[in-house]
């Protein structure tokens, strides 16, 4: 019974986002929340990264970096290399969960506000990184990135050349939200699978944990690992929608609001972040009307939900039950 009313909910799911949100724009004439619903999608993506170390008992503040990151890699392979779009997508990815590799090994043995002040550090290194590297341009950035190509198999168009396309944004909305819900779905079976159950002993116990034959250092590695690979892959799809790329396209505050997006949302659940993300950012432009007392009511407003709502807005009973 469960499992069916899982199933119709995914359903419903997929039939609002695709079908129900696209015809109420077209119906409304309300274009440009074409974008604003995509950046929505892309940054629940790398707020989903953020989550998987929470999941292992880390405070990450730092998946900006390893946005920013992927956006780069992408924009060079495209731009210098002439590499397809959408094979540079999975490459920043896998070049970000490499470089996530290299940096956690030393880092992950740190706990509590020492990791979080670390990986704050590395948003900023990231940036100056980009300012100084010649492959990057430095401050004047990258821009007149092409737009994707098109995808076509045994002569059959998957997906079309964006530059033909008179209007993108609406295909840029589908493309984002499909990779969203398959980037959750792909969560939401690693967190019931085995490894997901080992990741969640690290949350409550490590020393527990390690007694009892868990690897804890390999665990920690291939969480960060995959946090830094969604955090690229959200990174490299913004790249593509804003044809350019500065070292200043995500700053601190970008990796503090990935952050806030799964407190939000809720940490105890995997859907958390995609729920924190939309709430966070149509929250903030509904805000834009108080003028100047706007970050103060929002501020305000997100400090009673974490004290009345600690759990995150997931936690209330009418969206169910955890780890869903």
């Amino acid at each position: 019974m469960k499992r069916t009313r899982n199933i119709l909910a995914v359903a419903v799911f997929l039939l609002v986002v695709l079908v129900g949100v696209p015809w109420l724009i077209e119906a409304t004439g309300r274009l440009d929340l074409y974008y604003t619903l995509t950046s929505v999608a892309l940054l629940s993506i790398a707020s989903a990264g953020v989550w998987v170390t929470f999941y292992i008992g880390r405070i990450n503040i730092g998946q900006g970096a390893f946005a920013l990151m992927g956006g780069y890699v992408s924009a060079i392979l495209v731009v210098q290399y002439g590499v397809s779009f959408w094979l540079t997508l999975p490459l920043a990815g896998l070049f970000c969960a490499a470089a996530s590799v290299l940096i956690g090994l030393p880092i992950l043995r740190l706990r509590g506000v020492y990791f979080a002040m670390v990986t704050l550090v590395l948003t900023e290194v990231a940036r100056l990184l980009a300012l100084a590297l010649p492959i990057t341009n430095g401050a004047k950035g990258m821009v007149s990135i092409p737009l994707p190509g098109g995808i076509s198999i045994f002569g059959l168009t998957i997906l079309p050349d964006f530059a033909t396309l008179a209007n993108p944004r609406p295909a840029f909305y589908l493309v984002s939200v499909v990779l969203m819900v398959l980037c959750f779905a792909a969560l939401y079976r690693l967190v019931h699978s085995r490894i997901g159950k080992l990741c969640q002993s690290l949350q409550q116990n490590e020393e527990l944990a390690s007694s009892i034959g868990v690897n804890i250092a390999y665990l920690r590695v291939i969480a960060y690992a995959i946090s830094s690979f969604l955090g690229g892959l959200g990174g490299a799809m913004f790249v593509a929608i804003s044809q350019s790329i500065y070292p200043s396209s995500f700053t601190v505050t970008d990796s503090v609001n990935f952050m806030l997006n799964c407190f939000l949302g809720g940490l105890g659940h995997v859907f958390g972040p995609m729920i924190g993300t939309f709430v966070l950012y149509f929250g903030w432009d509904f805000l834009f009307e108080t003028g100047e007392f706007q970050l103060l009511i929002f501020s305000s407003v997100l400090i009673a939900l974490m004290l009345f709502l600690p759990n995150g807005l997931l936690s209330l009973r009418l969206f169910g039950k955890k780890q869903g």
